[in-house]
Formats: C-alpha cells, sequence, structure tokens
C-alpha cells in the first residue's frame, strides 16, 4: 500500500521570478476554467474596444467571440434596441461567432452605423453580455479656406503662429514645415506649443520666410492635411526709410517702437493662476511657453512637495512637464518659472486628478456542487467612487427571476445550498462620470468527479539549485483535494521540502540532483480519484569557467577574448558572442574560434562591452568584458600666439581626442627659420590639463611652435607649426663656457672656450672679447677681440706661469655681463731635478718598500702628477748580454714620497731609480739604488718518471724545480700501496738529498700499485709537490699457471656443458611460456642467487669500483704512466696539485703527509679505507690474484 503525506491545498505567497510567477498565475487561471466538453454558461472571449474608432473606407467588424456548453447563440443591441441583422442586407454574422460584418464597401455609409453596440450570448445556463461598443468613424477634413495677410515684425518681438487644425477623429498629430517637407528648427527661442501653434519668444532676422507650413497628420486614415503658409518677415527699424515706414498701415506692423530687452511674459496660459484636471493612469502634461529678450528660460517645481524621480520627464526644451501614470497623489499645485537677465515670472497650475473605476476585486466564475455555497464580490474604486449593479444573465437583477440561494450585500452576492437551476451568468457594473467597467462571471453548479488536466507523463528538466514547478491542473466538483507522491513505492513528501499551490502544483523551492524521479499527483473528491506521473530530470547548471577579461588595446593591434563554457553533458549550449548587447558587426575581421573571439586591426568603434552568452534550452549565463580601445592621442590644433612681448609669448591650442587614454602632458617645441629651419628644439612640457603656456623668448629668433600631446600608450605627432614671431635683437645674456687656460708649448697659453651658439647670440655680429693677465704682478689686463672661434693663443709667455683669464661675448648691439675670471697656466716644460735619498726596506721575499725626498715645487715647472719607480732583476754580465732587461714601473700619484714594489723573485738581486713626473713629462731618474730579496720555499720538481718496474723494486727519476727560490736543502719523498679493495696502505717517508736527481726504492711487493709524493725544500719550508703512481711487475710464475687453467680440456668441457644446459633451459621456458603458462623466472633466480655472478662490496663480500671518493670516476687512461715511465708537472693528469694540495701541501711534524688520497680535492694521505681513482681491468686482475 502508497504510504505518503496528504498535503491540502494551501494558498503560499509567492516570490520566484517574473517567468515563474506568469507561469503560476496562469496556472491558476486554467484551473478555474472548466473543460469544454461539461456542461457551462457562456463567457465572452473576445470583443472590440469600448471606443471603436473604424476607417470609413473598410468593411465594419465588431468582435464578438464566446464559449460555452451548449455553445452559445448570439444577438446584438444598437443604441439600446434589439439590432435585426436579417433585416439588413448589408449586416452579417460569422458563423459559429457573434461577430458582425458590415459590408460598407459596395453601397453603404460608415455614418449609417455609427452607434453604441452590445453582444449577447446565451444557452441554457445563462447569459452573457460584452461592453457598450461605441462605433465611430474616423475623420480627417480640410482646413477652412482663409486668406492669411503677410506678418512683419521688428527685430525682437514674440510671435504666435496659429494653427488650429480642424477637429478630427482621433485628433490629429501637429507638426511645422517648409514647402520643401523638411521640419522647421525650433529652439529655446522658437517651439511649438501642445496646442499646435509656434511661439516665438522673439523674432530674429533668420527667421524671415514665407513657407510657415502648419500641417495635421491623421494616422487612422494615414492622411495629412496642409495649412496655408504663412509668410513671415524680421526686420530692423534702422532700415526702415521714411517712404517704407508712411506706406505701413497699423495692422500691417506690431508696435511702433524699436524691441528692448525685457522680462519674460507667458504667452500661455495665460494670467497667474490655471486648472488642470487629469485622469488617474494617464499622462499629466503641464505646458508654460514664455517670451521675453532675452529669451527666458523654464524651471518647474511642485509646491509643497516634490516631482517624482522616475515619472518626470521634460519636453519641448522644458516648456513642457510631463508625469506618466499619474495618481491621486500628484495633484497639488505646479509651478512654472520664467527668467532672463531682467527678471522672472511665476504661473500657478492647480492639477486634480480624478479617476474612471478600477478594479479592487473583480468577479471570478464560480463553479459549485449541488448543495455547496460561494460568493461573488465586485469592488471597485474609482473618483469619484463608483456605482456599483448587478445584473444575471443580463438583466438587472432587481427584475430578474427570484431565486432563493442567492442574497445581495453590496459588492457582493452569497449563494447557499445552491442546485443546478442556481446557474447562471452575472454582471457587474461599475460605473462614474469618467467611465465604467463590466464583468461576466458564472456560477455553475456541477456534479463532476475529478479529472487532471495535465498531460500524462510529462518530462520536467529543471537546472540544479532552481525550483521546480510540476503541474497537475486538475478539475472535479466539489474542489478535489490534491496528494503528491514520490517514487514508484510511494516516498513520503515532507511539507518543509514541498509546497503545494492552490492550482495543484508541486514546488520543489530548491531542486537537488536527487530530486530526479518520478512524481504522481492524486486528486480525490467524494465523487471519486483521478491520478497522474510527472518526470523530473535535473541538470548540471551551464557555467562559464573561463571569463573574458577586460582588455586594454592600442588601435590597430589584435585582441582576443576567451569564453569557456561547462555544461551539462544532455544538454546542447549555443554560444553567442554580442556586442553593447547587440549581435556582432558583419566584419571581416571578427573571427570566432572555438572558445575565442578575436577582433584584428582593431579600430575606436570597435570598443564597448563584450558579452559571452551560453544558452541550452534550460538555461542561460553570459560573461562580459569592457574593451577600450587606445591609442597615442591626436595632435593638437588652433596653435594661436598671443600676449606677444620680447622676451616671452602666450601659446594656446586644443587638444586633440585623447583615444580612451587621458593626455598626462603636452610637449612644445621651437623651430629657429633663420639659423636652423627644419630643426625642432625641446621648449617646455605642461600638464594634460594646460592648455595654454607662457614660454619663454630669446631675443633675435624667428620661432615657429609646434605643440606633442602625451598620454600613457605614447606620444602623438606634432601639431601643425604655428606662425612665425621674431622676437627683437639683444645684448647677449651670457658669456662663454668651459673657459681654460692651459699652454701646449712652454713658452705660450692657449685660452679656450665653448662658444655661444647662434640662439643664444640675441643678435647679428656675435664676437668675444678675450683678456688675460699674470696672477702674481701687477700687470693690467691685455685684451683681443677675435670673431666667432673658440680658441685664441698667447705666445712669449714664461714656462708655467698662473694667468688669469676672461672671455666676453659681444654682439652689433652691445656686450654680455662682464665674465668672472678663471685661472690658467702657461706650458709646462720637463722636471729639472732627480728625487734624492731613495732608500729600499725589504719587507719579505716578495715585497719591498721605497723611500725617496721630494723635489722642489719649482724645479717640477709645471703640475705635479707624481713619482714613478723604475725597477728590474739585475743579471749577470752573460746573461745580459744575451736578452733585453725587463724593467717595471710603477706610478704613484700626487706628492707621495714613498711606495710598494709587490711581486719580487725571491733569492734575486734587483736594482731600481725614481724620476718625478709633470704634464710635459719624466725628469731626470735618480742613482740606481739595488736590494736582494731573501729565500723563500722552492716550486715543484720540474718532472717526477719511474724506470725499471721490477718484482719488489722501482725507480725514481726527476728534475730540480725551476725556480728553486734559494738552496735546495733536502728532497721528501712519500709513498704508500693501494690494495685491491682501493684502502690506501701505510705512508713511508724518505728523506733524500739535495744532490740526488735518481732514487730506487726495493723490497716492494709485487703486481702493487704506488702512489707517490715527491717536493723539495729550502730552509725557509716545503715548496709544491708532484705526484705519481707505479706498479711493480707481475710474477711470471702465477700468470703461467691462469694460462694453463684456461686452456685444459676439462675446463673447456665444463663450460660447453655449462653452455648446453642453459640453452635446454631456455627452450622449456619458451615454450611454456606459448602455452600461456607461468614460469616465475626471477622467483627462482632470487632464491638460488649464484654468489659467483654477484657484486662484491667490501662489507657484504661484494666487488665494488674503484672510484674517485667525491667525482665517482674511473681513473683514465691518460692518468697512467706513460710507456717511458716519464711524468711532468704541468701534464700529468694524477699529481699531487691535481688533488687538491699544490703548493699547499702540508706535513705533520713527524713527516707524515696531512690530508686524504680522495680524487681532486685530495687531503692527506691516510691509512684509512678510503677509495681512489679505479685501476684499469688488468691491473684489478693482478690485485685481486
Amino acid at each position: 500500500m502508497m504510504q505518503h503525506l496528504k498535503i491540502m491545498p494551501k494558498k503560499k505567497p509567492f516570490s520566484a521570478g517574473g517567468v515563474p510567477l506568469i507561469l503560476f498565475l496562469c496556472q491558476i487561471i486554467s484551473a478555474l476554467d472548466v473543460p469544454l466538453d461539461l456542461v457551462q454558461p457562456p463567457t465572452i472571449t473576445q470583443q472590440s474596444p469600448k471606443d471603436y474608432i473604424i476607417d470609413p473606407r473598410e468593411n465594419i467588424v465588431i468582435q464578438c467571440e464566446a464559449k460555452g456548453k451548449p455553445p452559445p447563440s448570439f444577438s446584438w443591441t444598437r443604441n439600446g434596441t434589439h439590432f435585426d441583422i436579417d433585416k439588413d442586407p448589408l449586416v452579417t454574422m460569422k458563423p459559429g461567432s457573434g461577430t458582425l460584418i458590415i459590408n460598407i464597401m459596395g453601397e453603404g455609409r460608415a455614418e449609417t452605423y455609427e452607434g453604441v453596440y452590445q453582444c449577447t450570448a446565451r444557452n441554457e445556463r445563462g447569459a452573457a453580455i460584452s461592453n457598450n461598443i461605441v462605433v465611430r468613424p474616423s475623420r480627417s477634413p480640410l482646413w477652412t479656406k482663409e486668406r492669411l495677410e503677410p506678418i512683419t515684425l521688428r527685430n525682437g518681438q514674440s510671435l504666435v503662429l496659429p494653427c488650429r487644425p480642424p477637429v478630427g477623429l482621433p485628433p490629429a498629430i501637429i507638426f511645422w514645415m517648409d514647402n520643401s517637407f523638411q521640419r522647421l528648427p525650433q529652439s529655446e527661442r522658437v517651439s511649438q506649443g501642445l496646442n499646435g501653434d509656434l511661439y516665438f519668444s522673439n523674432v530674429l532676422p533668420e527667421d524671415t520666410r514665407e513657407d510657415y507650413i502648419c500641417y495635421a497628420r491623421f494616422n487612422h486614415t494615414q492622411t495629412i492635411q496642409q495649412k496655408q503658409p504663412i509668410s513671415l518677415k524680421v526686420i530692423s527699424v534702422d532700415e526702415l526709410n521714411d517712404t517704407i515706414a508712411a506706406n505701413l498701415s497699423d495692422t500691417e506692423f506690431y508696435g511702433a517702437k524699436p524691441s528692448k530687452e525685457r522680462p519674460p511674459t507667458f504667452l500661455t496660459p495665460e494670467g497667474n493662476e490655471s486648472v488642470k484636471e487629469e485622469l488617474r493612469g494617464s499622462v499629466l502634461s503641464l505646458e508654460c511657453i514664455a517670451e521675453g529678450l532675452p529669451t527666458p528660460i523654464i524651471y518647474w517645481i511642485k509646491e509643497d512637495g516634490t516631482l517624482p524621480v522616475n515619472r518626470t520627464f521634460y519636453r519641448n526644451f522644458k516648456k513642457t512637464l510631463q508625469i506618466t501614470q499619474v495618481s491621486e497623489a500628484d495633484s497639488g499645485n505646479y509651478q512654472c518659472i520664467a527668467k532672463n537677465t531682467l527678471g522672472a515670472v511665476h504661473h500657478t497650475i492647480s492639477v486634480t486628478v480624478k479617476a474612471a473605476p478600477y478594479w479592487i476585486v473583480a468577479p471570478q466564475n464560480l463553479v459549485l456542487s449541488p448543495g455547496e455555497n460561494g460568493t461573488l464580490i465586485c469592488r471597485a474604486n474609482g473618483n469619484p467612487k463608483p456605482r456599483i449593479g448587478w445584473l444575471t444573465n443580463g438583466v438587472p437583477i432587481e427584475i430578474a427571476p427570484d431565486d432563493p440561494s442567492r442574497k445581495i450585500d453590496g459588492d457582493t452576492i452569497i449563494f447557499s445550498n445552491v442546485q443546478e437551476r442556481s446557474s447562471a451568468v452575472y454582471q457587474c457594473n461599475a460605473s462614474n462620470e469618467y467611465g465604467y467597467l463590466l464583468a461576466n462571471a458564472f456560477v455553475n453548479v456541477l456534479a463532476e468527479p475529478p479529472r487532471i488536466l495535465t498531460s500524462a507523463n510529462t518530462l520536467y528538466q529543471v537546472i540544479a539549485n532552481r525550483p521546480a514547478l510540476l503541474d497537475c491542473a486538475f478539475f472535479g466538483s466539489p474542489m478535489p483535494t490534491i496528494e503528491w507522491f514520490k517514487g514508484t513505492k510511494g516516498s513520503a513528501l515532507h511539507e518543509d521540502i514541498y509546497v503545494l499551490h492552490d492550482n495543484g502544483t508541486l514546488e520543489i523551492p530548491v531542486a537537488q540532483k536527487d530530486s530526479t524521479g518520478t512524481y504522481t499527483c492524486v486528486a480525490r473528491n467524494k465523487l471519486g480519484m483521478a491520478k497522474n506521473e510527472v518526470h523530473l530530470e535535473i541538470k548540471d547548471p551551464t557555467r562559464i569557467i573561463k571569463q573574458p577579461e577586460y582588455a586594454v588595446v592600442q588601435r590597430g593591434s589584435k585582441v582576443s577574448f576567451e569564453c569557456k563554457v561547462k555544461h551539462d553533458h544532455t544538454l546542447i549550449p549555443t554560444i553567442m558572442w554580442l556586442k553593447d548587447n547587440g549581435e556582432l558587426p558583419n566584419d571581416e575581421r571578427f573571427s570566432i574560434d572555438k572558445d575565442h573571439l578575436v577582433v584584428t586591426d582593431v579600430g575606436d568603434d570597435d570598443g564597448g562591452v563584450y558579452t559571452c552568452a551560453a544558452n541550452t534550452t534550460l538555461d542561460r549565463v553570459s560573461a562580459s568584458a569592457v574593451l577600450r580601445v587606445v591609442d597615442v592621442p591626436n595632435p593638437p590644433f588652433d596653435l594661436e600666439l598671443t600676449n606677444q612681448l620680447d622676451k616671452s609669448v602666450q601659446l594656446t591650442w586644443t587638444p586633440g581626442d585623447d583615444n580612451n587614454s587621458p593626455i598626462t602632458k603636452f610637449i612644445i617645441e621651437y623651430e629657429d627659420a633663420m639659423r636652423e629651419a627644419g630643426i625642432w628644439h625641446h621648449q617646455a612640457e605642461v600638464s594634460g590639463t594646460q592648455t595654454t603656456a607662457q614660454l619663454k623668448l630669446s631675443p633675435y629668433v624667428n620661432y615657429s611652435f609646434r605643440v606633442m600631446a602625451e598620454n600613457s600608450i605614447g606620444r602623438s605627432v606634432p601639431s601643425e607649426a604655428s606662425e612665425q614671431y621674431l622676437t627683437k635683437a639683444a645684448e647677449p645674456d651670457q658669456n662663454p663656457t668651459a673657459v681654460e687656460g692651459l699652454g701646449t708649448e712652454p713658452d705660450n697659453l692657449v685660452i679656450t672656450w665653448k662658444p655661444l651658439n647662434g640662439f643664444e647670440s640675441n643678435g647679428p655680429g656675435l664676437q668675444y672679447k678675450v683678456s688675460w693677465r699674470q696672477k702674481d704682478g701687477d700687470d693690467e689686463w691685455t685684451s683681443v677681440v677675435v670673431a666667432n672661434v673658440s680658441k685664441y693663443i698667447v705666445s712669449g709667455t714664461p714656462t708655467f706661469v698662473p694667468y688669469l683669464i676672461k672671455v666676453q661675448a659681444l654682439n652689433d648691439v652691445g656686450f654680455a655681463p662682464e665674465p668672472a675670471a678663471v685661472m690658467g697656466h702657461s706650458g709646462e716644460d720637463l722636471p729639472m731635478v732627480a728625487p734624492g735619498n731613495v732608500h729600499v726596506n725589504v719587507v719579505n721575499s716578495t715585497l719591498a718598500e721605497v723611500h725617496w725626498d721630494p723635489v722642489p715645487l719649482k724645479s717640477v715647472r709645471g703640475h705635479l702628477q707624481g713619482y714613478r719607480i723604475y725597477y728590474w732583476k739585475a743579471q749577470g754580465s752573460s746573461k745580459r748580454n744575451r736578452r733585453h732587461i725587463e724593467k717595471k714601473i710603477l706610478t704613484f700619484q700626487g706628492s707621495k714620497t714613498h711606495g710598494m714594489l709587490p711581486g719580487l723573485q725571491p733569492y734575486s738581486h734587483y736594482e731600481l731609480n725614481v724620476r718625478v713626473v709633470n704634464g710635459k713629462g719624466e725628469g731626470p731618474a735618480s742613482t740606481d739604488k739595488g736590494f736582494h730579496t731573501p729565500e723563500g720555499v722552492p716550486s715543484a720538481p720540474s718532472s717526477l718518471k719511474i724506470v725499471n718496474p721490477t718484482l719488489d723494486s722501482l725507480t725514481l727519476e726527476w728534475d730540480p724545480p725551476s725556480h728553486p727560490n734559494g738552496i735546495l736543502t733536502e728532497y721528501t719523498l712519500k709513498y704508500q700501496p693501494i690494495n685491491s679493495t682501493h684502502e690506501l696502505g701505510p705512508l713511508v717517508d724518505l728523506k733524500i738529498p739535495a744532490n740526488k736527481t735518481r732514487w730506487t726504492l726495493k723490497n716492494l711487493n709485487f703486481s702493487t700499485r704506488y702512489k707517490f709524493y715527491f717536493y723539495a725544500q729550502t730552509s725557509v719550508g716545503s715548496g709544491s709537490q708532484i705526484t705519481e703512481e707505479a706498479i711493480t711487475t707481475v710474477d711470471e710464475a702465477m700468470a703461467s699457471r691462469q694460462v694453463d687453467i684456461a686452456t685444459q680440456g676439462w675446463f673447456i668441457g665444463l663450460m660447453c656443458a655449462v653452455a648446453l644446459l642453459i640453452l635446454i633451459l631456455l627452450i622449456v621456458c619458451f615454450i611454456r611460456r606459448n602455452k600461456g603458462g607461468k614460469y616465475p623466472v626471477k622467483e627462482k633466480e632470487d632464491a638460488h642467487a649464484d654468489p659467483e655472478i654477484q657484486p662484491m662490496k667490501e662489507d657484504d663480500g661484494t666487488f665494488g669500483e674503484y672510484s674517485d671518493a667525491e667525482d665517482h670516476k674511473p681513473l683514465k687512461k691518460g692518468s697512467r704512466t706513460p710507456s717511458d715511465r716519464t711524468v711532468k708537472k704541468e701534464d700529468s693528469d694524477d699529481s699531487l696539485v691535481d688533488y687538491g694540495e699544490g703548493v699547499n701541501g702540508q706535513f705533520n711534524e713527524d713527516g707524515s703527509f696531512i690530508g686524504q688520497y680522495s680524487g681532486k680535492k685530495e687531503k692527506e694521505p691516510a691509512e684509512g679505507n678510503e677509495s681512489s681513482e679505479a685501476p684499469s681491468p688488468v691491473n684489478a686482475m693482478n690485485s685481486f690474484v
């Protein structure tokens, strides 16, 4: 048995969006409709409007459609009496309908059929009536003939040109045009009033014309009627001569005095107050037109209130105030104010809002079962309050047959214990002096079991998280109760999740994925039960997961908008791109590629809002982005020069379009057409908000200016050049700069300066006055005037004497200001004296400090630049003859009297001298001074080679260090073996006399690799080391045994047997695999691992790789001892230097080597387990054996 929750119909406020609400209301209406297969009174479904204006040139059609069961019959009244259509051959009734067709196209006239018509639809259950339909033919009469005299006015007078169109039906639309059918221009001064007249606040000469024509357009008949043209001539009093004035009569000339400025007065409405009445719901139009000189401006206010913001509109240059959808609250006093410079005038309009009847509660059809109760309510409002009247079946209820089941209580009819005979159509009429309302509502007494009107198995598809509305349109009498079930097993519907509306609709406020399923609607009353199944599917919402983004692009470039959409897989979206909510331009520059909209060669018109809209059958989503097209600004224009003074001018310009990027600054440039035509120089910059600049000018320049605008995109092209402006000549404002006095020879003074450019000359005839005198003396200034050059040479000067120098500019107008004097010197000569008292302090074996006494400044004969030391290593006479002595130079700036000599060779003899230096060159050298450097540590031995290897001995040969840096005292040799596990053996330390170059090591192990470290010593300490490796020879007897085993027959046979066994195993494995079987080779190998084929390491018996401890590189082939057993230090890949020691190798006090044998970064060799570079395979085997 079905389990369910019974939900009784209830009314619940509905606050969904517009579309669901409309759907919901439609469902309520449809629930009240009686199915057409059931007996029911007539219902009017269509009728002509109350005020029905017809076209007299076409047949008259008066509509009246109704439904009912049985189908209703129709009858008409005209002007309150029965209209017998059978007696008029021009009138027919449309079959199955009450619509009248009056054929006047052939012979009838429309005026014959003017009147008030009313339709009645009747069947056995009652009668419904239509509104009173007032039928009137439209009229478009002609203007009456009239003779219009020309109008002549003085300039400034006011004027009203009357239109006065003929009265038509409906009223005509008025407009003013000329003979060419061009609308006459209107403004605050000239405008058309609501009555169609043309008002001039004041006339001007340009108002003169002969074709002011008023037109009336009658839209219903699509005709235009024309008034006779009006001629207007506006003249000035000064133009009138006595003859013309004498011939003008008073009627032809308005006013006798010239028009002067005057305060405003109203042309319409007249007086200070007026009254306006308007009906509720219509448009209130208030008008004030004033005349005056200057032209008045109109303002509007509401006394004791404010104008409604969203319903107030100004028309006709604010001369008309319109308020839409007026209500009683808009009643009150409105004031218009006309102002000009001479005064103001006020007019108050008292507005009263009346109201034709409008519904509060309109009566609705009532379906009752026998014995039930019900009510019909008819409530309306209006101003004045309407009268309510009831009719039944078109007859006033007061004279209709009595029905004991009804009771009238004002605007309500109460029904109790109705029976089938109670069925009827009731009419409610609400009327006042401004109109009426008529509503039909039937009472239909039926006994009907429930029926469900919604189609069976309707599929509803809804987007997740949105409301779902499942229809269950029903009918029954008595009114059925509605129950809803979910699923075949009747899942209970909980009232806190589901909402049942009065029309049977089940609402799921927030549909989720689990809302999907089959829903059953069950309708019950005392006469039976009906049910219906509907299906609900919940779809994923369409989402834009990648929205288009705001873009700023430069004109002419390309822009791309991306729009990626995710949607339910069962829905197919349609992607549409819009620009400014309209279609994309039909332009090949716009292209859509999958998720992208691409616009190439972007122009100014392409800016706007671009919207990506994704539509499915169930939802629509969109995302928008703004495209702002920018570019460099357009160039400024209209350059103008004002306030032209001798040394300044004001430049004004008009900015060009900023192209959507604000102008940040303007750049002003000038051209000197006199000297550098076509070359533009920077003059000034001003902010982007300025359009003028005060420019400072120089004398005697023929200026032209141009302006460029700059924004964040870049700089505009230059504007057109301004007019030229030649400033007057004047004396120079400034003197040359960079004045210097330097001698090039011991007896001259060269005076140089940076000359003024032509722009700085301020006038023609630019020259320079050059003046000089000795600084330390009483000599007068010597001066000379030279042409426009940049150098003057004074000859015959004493050597290196200070001079005061001045260079002054002058031109044809006069001299520049007196210049400041600068100091210079005449030419330098070589220094005369060598530094004395030179002595050397040796700091260490590579560094010495030199001291000297300074020379007298007078002997320098120039600018002291410093002291220069020449030093060199002294050699024997035989060597000096063989090669040039290389001298080194160190210069010490300024007046220093000591300096350091770095980088000296230890245990060497050096000589040096010192010289003073000035701008001319070096002075004489001091006496050569010699000194000795002490001993240092030696360099590494030049070479180390190992010769004559035997089973137990190795012989080492070497060359002494190339730089002993002192007297060698001895050599140190350290060596240690390297075993098969790459461990370093004990370190052996030997001292070898300094006079030896060969040494033999005995009692060594056969077939063993040794590492050697070798370096020399002086009394100062140990030098850099050199390293080498070597191997003693192999025991020949053991090698022979190895060869014998490999060539024995039994060994060869054993190897062949093993190979055959492996081949058989492979074949068996291959056969098993082809048959689908599995052979766990890996597991068996892991279980029976051959210890002889496992890698061996130090801790677990495996055999590792002899590798570098840090770099993990095998010993390079090139690092092995060559065939001649000779390794030089610079060629060895395995020297001690390569292992990180080099000249910094150290030893402990007991002679053991500090460090570790560990590759390129070798530390002191030790007796620990450290790996070294791997030996070759042969050596590894020898070590293993």
